[in-house]
């Protein structure tokens, strides 16, 4: 034919090159591609014209270009796949099922590497065997020009990339929040790679609520390569014949350390191109970087807000507040701070024994549900001396009882000695961070003396109103709270008690026996009346109580209580007389007055028989 000569092969050349618009700037790969199979059908008069692409990478082919705009796009199977990379001359007769409506088949190769096939239908003139030298120039001119095309492709896209690249520099150093770092990794990877899937696996202390894609970075079988890329720092592949994808693993390495690792999987590819390595390692080292600004701008701030805390818990407690006020404010304090569900402070004996929950404790405290997880921690600390951190502990609780996983306790030490511990609780394992632990011990650490000073402060206090012997309040104590009452309140029951006998049990027994005695009565006093009820020591073997808000009939009840446990508990055994008076708003009285009748009423008693109680109206009767 006159048109396949070599005068034709220049001519399409000529028609390729000005294909190749590199003044402009812009180049669109798939135009090109596309004009260069409209330019090869006009040219040889043919019906169709279709170029299937070879991605190397893939081992795959799929169609590129088409003359017919009504064909579908192809991909074809496995087998088309094998047998077009297997086709290494022209092929004018086709016997691929997938290929069979064609009439001949042109591979384009160039350097060793296969780029394609080009598929021609129509002019079966010109499409036979005997032009066969013919279409070996024409196939090297198209080999060629797809070549050239490819390369001037992969240079745009480069560009395209690294202009991509400088974008997320700048954005990665225009914000210190660590989502917006990881949404702009994957932003990018979906825009450069829009077929490929991504996932960011982060270590546990990097706690994120967004909606990226972001899992957990554990050891397991599935993991081998993400967790070898984490603790090397270097880039992990994995590909799967059976799967036919590719798994690539960046670290997300900055210059302290590894803050994580990026999963990119290429689906339908046996081997990860080594140029699309080569970006996925500069991106990921760039978020590496910004992570680490990200995270060290976070500490920063972290610790700046702790320092600000223990500031400011230093300040408020070293401003005499009461032992109460101190627990409760430190109980805020920490529920606000760390997320607690439960706080609590704990004092110890010299040994570690537990003496008491202090008050400002959280009320579950005051359950028997917390006497296991109390115990449990001093038994810890009583064994290894120091501050206790548990993210899952498991302790053998009833059934029904709720249990708390995550445990910080942190011992308050003084001059050496462990004075008590601060326990804080939640029922999630792994609640509280090491930062969080690191937290509570400085606070604890910058608390104690203030603990301390409270606790001394209000223990100078009791010893300056309590009687070193009996450990009840002193007279003057109790007067104070009396006139109190007197302005304060509705109604009050004043006992006035005296140890039967007391000279003789000195007599017989000796004074020591006889201080015994006092102590005896005492504890039962203390064990019979409530916390806001006073009990003291009047003066030698005399003592009183006074009943705030009680009635009459309340207090004498009282009264004749502690007349019988007195008899039944002292040993020697002893026995004791009550007076009693009272008052209220309808009678209003003085403590002169109320003193005077009580005592009136305890010598009727001594006078009648003793081991009674006699009450200020049933005097007259005696």
């Amino acid at each position: 034919m006159r048109f396949l000569s070599d005068k034709s092969i220049e001519t399409l050349k000529s028609q390729f090159f000005d294909l190749i618009d590199t003044e402009s700037g812009v180049f669109h790969y798939q135009n090109v591609l596309k004009t260069m199979v409209k330019t090869i059908q006009k040219m040889l008069e043919l019906d169709e014209v279709t170029l299937f692409i070879c991605h190397a990478w893939k081992s795959q082919y799929s169609m590129g270009v088409s003359t017919n705009e009504n064909i579908m796009e192809v991909t074809p199977s496995n087998d088309s796949s094998d047998w077009l990379s297997s086709l290494k001359t022209i092929d004018f007769s086709p016997t691929d099922k997938s290929f069979k409506d064609y009439q001949v088949l042109i591979p384009l190769v160039r350097s060793g590497r296969n780029l394609g096939v080009l598929c021609l239908k129509g002019n079966q003139t010109s499409i036979t065997p005997s032009n066969q030298d013919w279409f070996e120039q024409f196939a090297f001119v198209c080999s060629s020009f797809v070549q050239k095309a490819q390369e001037l492709f992969k240079i745009v896209m480069e560009e395209k990339r690294y202009k991509q690249l400088f974008r997320v520099n700048e954005k990665f150093h225009s914000t210190m929040d660590m989502d917006a770092v990881l949404g702009e990794i994957i932003y990018t990877l979906q825009e450069v790679y829009p077929s490929f899937t991504y996932y960011l696996m982060l270590s546990h202390d990097n706690d994120n609520h967004s909606e990226l894609p972001i899992k957990d970075l554990e050891y397991d079988s599935e993991n081998i390569a993400a967790m070898e890329a984490y603790v090397t720092g270097t880039i992990q592949m994995e590909d799967s014949l059976n799967e036919r994808r590719s798994v690539l693993y960046a670290p997300l390495k900055g210059k302290q350390g590894v803050y994580g690792v990026l999963q990119v999987i290429a689906p339908d590819t046996l081997t990860f191109p080594s140029n699309e390595v080569e970006f996925i390692k500069l991106l990921a080292n760039t978020a590496g970087s910004a992570l680490e600004n990200a995270q060290l701008y976070q500490q920063s701030k972290r610790l700046i807000a702790d320092l600000q805390l223990i500031n400011e818990t230093s300040h408020r407690l070293n401003s005499n507040l009461r032992l109460t006020e101190t627990m409760s404010y430190m109980k805020e304090q920490i529920v606000h701070s760390f997320d607690a569900e439960e706080v609590c402070f704990v004092l110890l004996s010299p040994d570690l024994k537990l003496i008491s929950v202090l008050a400002g404790s959280t009320p579950f405290f005051e359950t028997e549900a917390s006497t296991a997880y109390v115990q449990y921690v001093i038994d810890r600390l009583r064994q290894e001396h120091d501050s206790i951190f548990i993210g899952d502990v498991d302790l053998n609780l009833a059934h029904n009882e709720k249990k708390f996983r995550s445990i910080m306790a942190v011992p308050m030490v003084q001059s050496g000695l462990i004075k008590g511990l601060a326990l804080v609780m939640h029922s999630e394992p792994y609640h509280f961070s090491f930062e969080t632990f690191k937290l509570m011990q400085s606070l604890i650490h910058h608390s104690t003396l203030a603990f301390t000073n409270s606790m001394l402060r209000e223990e100078l206090e009791k010893m300056v109103v309590t009687d070193h012997l009996t450990k009840l309040y002193s007279r003057n104590y109790l007067d104070t709270r009396v006139h109190e009452s007197l302005d304060e309140d509705q109604q009050g029951t004043f006992l006035l008690i005296d140890i039967d006998n007391f000279k003789g049990v000195n007599d017989k027994y000796g004074h020591q026996v006889g201080d015994e005695i006092l102590i005896q009565v005492a504890d039962i006093i203390k064990s019979n009346i409530r916390e806001s009820d006073i009990g003291a020591r009047w003066g030698g073997e005399e003592l009183a109580v006074y009943l705030p808000r009680i009635p009459l009939e309340v207090g004498i009840s009282i009264a004749n209580r502690l007349v019988d446990k007195v008899r039944e508990l002292s040993k020697p055994s002893i026995t004791i007389s009550c007076g009693v008076s009272y008052w209220n708003v309808d009678n209003p009285d003085n403590f002169t007055n109320l003193f005077k009748r009580a005592d009136t009423a305890l010598y009727v008693a001594k006078d009648t028989g003793k081991d009674r109680v006699v009450v200020q109206e049933k005097i007259n009767s005696f």
